[in-house]
């Protein structure tokens, strides 16, 4: 018995699915790359067993959390705490149990995909996940964690992994970064500059975060150039740490282009606390140009995540902080928003801007025209609540035909759930060889040519964009 298909998401029409099998055998074993993602450097820095079962691949993952938040599971009955104190389970086997008592929710979803995917190929179970074999899971996992093999390095390396990049804010001291590179370990775990903290005036700490920004850097955050010099100081800082790339997790996908005085008087109002209505929207569309213009400096891959309307629910961000699964989707705007930002740094030479979307209607629409003009826009994959297979197909059925797949950037996982790495990229894989499979199977394209954008999508595209080692561009 197994519990993955080899030929899961690939057509059933027989010649169609013949072709992907080729296509696929050639990328399957290609390394990774994972140029964005969420997990956690301490790690690799420490390269200490994971906890235990529950830890490692229940309470990190959005997707889990928030499909059981959804059926009525409890944050404490997962193991989460309140930020108050309050009780919460710590029984990681009862956690466990919890989770394979509602395992069946995930059916049809890409979650269930990536979790067989990890039980199977790195854990050997071959019967699925439920009530009845609940502790002969946990047995075995927990027994698996406690091996040499099973720490995050080990793992690192059994996934083929080429690249790695973690997400920090501005203000992190990337102390894990600093240990991994003094470790001797060539494992190529890197860092991305996340400013939003420092960049959005509607951040409940961001008076003190442009304090904190300014004892690390030595720059008067006081005036707007000073504040511009600390933001350069620190992409400098990560630069150091092995970063290639920027993130930005903003609402809306709105920039600007003030005029210097216009810029410092903006600067002057939400700095000393006396904004006007408009004045924190204007700042952060202002300040993704400005990060666009030194992205154009200084080379570092620009990525911009909009689109999600963040801890929604008011009540689970006050009790337990943020990230707990009440990030929703909202419709966006990137023709007027990107506009400003586009016509100041569009065309500039080298510039790489990555932007992906949450509002799959701007795909065909706006971002693929976008992609298929300007210079430095590329696209990202399907993101997030569309890493997903409809969605990826849909991804590409929207962008290909205007933009083609060489203004696309491969994919990237955006995980916090390490052991569902090689399981999305898989998925990602086949999906890839199932569509370019359909367009050989119906002369759109030779085979030749499939196999040369199936290896393009998995290697080529990434290390091009965040101009990784291997590298033609």
């Amino acid at each position: 018995m197994s519990l993955l298909h080899p030929d899961r998401l690939f057509s059933p029409d027989p010649s169609a699915r013949a072709i992907a099998r080729e296509i696929h055998a050639g990328i399957r074993d290609l390394p990774i790359i994972s140029p964005h993602g969420h997990c956690d450097p301490a790690w690799f820095a420490a390269d200490a067993p994971f906890a235990d079962p529950a830890s490692l691949l229940v309470r990190p993952d959005h997707y889990v959390l928030r499909m059981l938040i959804s059926q009525g599971v409890t944050y404490e009955a997962l193991g989460i705490a309140p930020l108050d104190g309050g009780a919460a389970e710590t029984d990681m086997r009862a956690v466990w149990r919890r989770f394979a008592q509602h395992y069946y929710l995930f059916r049809g979803t890409p979650t269930r995909l990536w979790l067989d995917f990890t039980f199977q190929d790195l854990f050997g179970f071959d019967e699925p996940l439920g009530p009845d074999t609940a502790d002969t899971y946990f047995d075995r996992i927990a027994e698996c964690l406690a091996r040499p093999e099973y720490r995050p390095r080990a793992l690192f390396d059994r996934f083929g992994i080429e690249m790695l990049a973690t997400t920090e804010d501005a203000l992190d001291p990337l102390d894990h970064h600093r240990a991994i590179r003094e470790s001797g370990w060539n494992g190529n775990v890197i860092t991305t500059y996340r400013p939003d903290a420092a960049c959005d005036p509607d951040h409940d700490q961001f008076q003190a975060n442009l304090d904190t920004l300014a004892e690390i850097t030595g720059c008067d955050t006081g005036h707007w150039d000073g504040y511009l010099d600390a933001h350069r100081n620190r992409r400098a800082d990560f630069r150091a740490a092995g970063a290639v790339a920027t993130d930005h997790g903003v609402a809306m996908p709105q920039t600007a282009d003030l005029a210097a005085r216009e810029c410092r008087a903006l600067f002057n109002r939400v700095r000393a606390g006396s904004a006007q209505p408009g004045d924190a929207a204007l700042f952060r569309a202002q300040m993704l140009t400005e990060m666009a213009r030194m992205s154009a400096a200084d080379g570092m891959t620009m990525q911009i995540h909009p689109g999600s309307q963040r801890n929604l629910n008011r009540s689970v961000f006050e009790r337990f902080g943020r990230d707990k699964g009440f990030d929703i989707p909202r419709a966006v705007n990137f023709v007027d928003g990107l506009s400003p930002m586009l016509n100041a740094v569009g065309d500039a030479p080298g510039l790489r801007i990555v932007v992906f979307t949450l509002d799959e209607t701007t795909l065909a629409r706006e971002l693929a025209p976008l992609a298929g003009a300007f210079p430095a826009l590329l696209l990202g994959p399907a993101w997030w609540f569309y890493d997903a297979p409809d969605s990826i197909r849909r991804f590409r059925e929207a962008v290909t035909e205007t933009a083609g797949f060489y203004n696309t950037v491969g994919f990237n996982d955006d995980t916090r759930a390490f052991p569902s790495i090689p399981a999305r990229h898989d998925m990602a894989r086949r999906l890839d060889a199932a569509f370019l499979a359909e367009r050989v199977a119906d002369h759109r394209l030779r085979e030749t040519e499939a196999h040369e954008i199936a290896r393009a999508l998995t290697v080529d595209l990434p290390r091009r964009t965040y101009r990784l080692a291997g590298s033609t561009a």
